[in-house]
């Protein structure tokens, strides 16, 4: 299955580009970018005034094929293919998901929003995607540059133990060669009183118990909220990791308010896992 990119000729989806074509080198996998608009809704009543296809169309096409030169300088070997389509973008790159290893989205395309924010195509794709979806971080220039840490961030609770963020998770820091960094946030109750360290150690042995042998884990505990934990420890990462449970038949939000804040805010490329069991 391909790395899927979704490419809208920005400087963040360029930054995206670069990022998957090195990911899929990697992984000796393909890549695929795709570029989606609805042009044909507002431009197909022009067609045979001077063009046998919309202006719209013309510029997807420019775009993709600028940004498949990009990626072939980049990694030569990969192998690449592209889409241009007629369609809403969150709903093209959601089905593209469902054949897909990951989805690599720049945190912010053409729309304007403001740069801290995340565009609504990536929340979106986040909340529905069949596959892990990563969004790199906004930047000032389109280069894309290695993680300063040379480790794979890991957000733990109880719940993580088997999940798919555990084993993409592992299975990504394997790859690169670096250190798996689980990071487990005490929880205080209503009394005040934080969770006891042997309490918190167990639980970090339990969740982590399906880590291949051989990878190195480096284990973390805090004391605070968790979106704060994670945002600390992704501005010396090379990835975070953070999983996402989905609601069968639930139509709305599907992300929780951890993964949301990270996507907005991380320092690092983050990765939203779902867990479709």
């Amino acid at each position: 299955m391909p790395l899927v990119v979704g490419v809208d000729g920005s400087e963040p989806s360029l930054r995206a580009v670069d990022w998957a074509a090195d990911a899929a080198a990697l992984r000796r996998a393909s890549l695929r970018l795709v570029y989606a608009s609805v042009w044909e809704r507002y431009e197909g009543a022009s067609l045979g005034r001077g063009s046998d296809r919309p202006s719209e169309q013309v510029m997807a096409e420019d775009i993709v094929e600028t940004a498949e030169r990009r990626a072939h300088r980049r990694q030569p070997d990969v192998r690449i293919t592209t889409e241009v389509l007629p369609e809403e973008p969150e709903q093209a790159l959601v089905r593209e998901s469902q054949s897909a290893l990951a989805v690599v989205l720049g945190q912010r395309g053409r729309s304007g929003v403001t740069e801290a924010l995340l565009g609504s195509v990536g929340v979106t794709v986040a909340e529905h995607a069949h596959c892990p979806v990563i969004v790199l971080p906004g930047g000032h220039d389109d280069q894309v540059r290695p993680g300063a840490g040379g480790r794979v961030v890991l957000g733990v609770d109880e719940k993580t133990a088997g999940s798919a963020a555990l084993r993409f998770a592992a299975a990504e820091a394997g790859l690169r060669g670096v250190p798996l960094e689980a990071v487990h946030v005490l929880r205080h109750s209503l009394l005040g009183s934080a969770e006891r360290e042997p309490d918190a150690a167990l639980a970090l042995d339990k969740a982590l118990r399906d880590v291949p042998v051989g990878l190195e884990v480096r284990r973390h505990t805090v004391t605070g909220r968790t979106r704060d934990a994670l945002l600390a420890a992704s501005h010396d990462a090379d990835l975070l990791v953070v999983g996402t449970r989905r609601r069968p038949g639930h139509f709305g939000p599907q992300l929780g308010r951890v993964a949301h804040g990270v996507l907005h805010h991380a320092a690092c490329p983050v990765a939203v896992v779902p867990d479709l069991s």
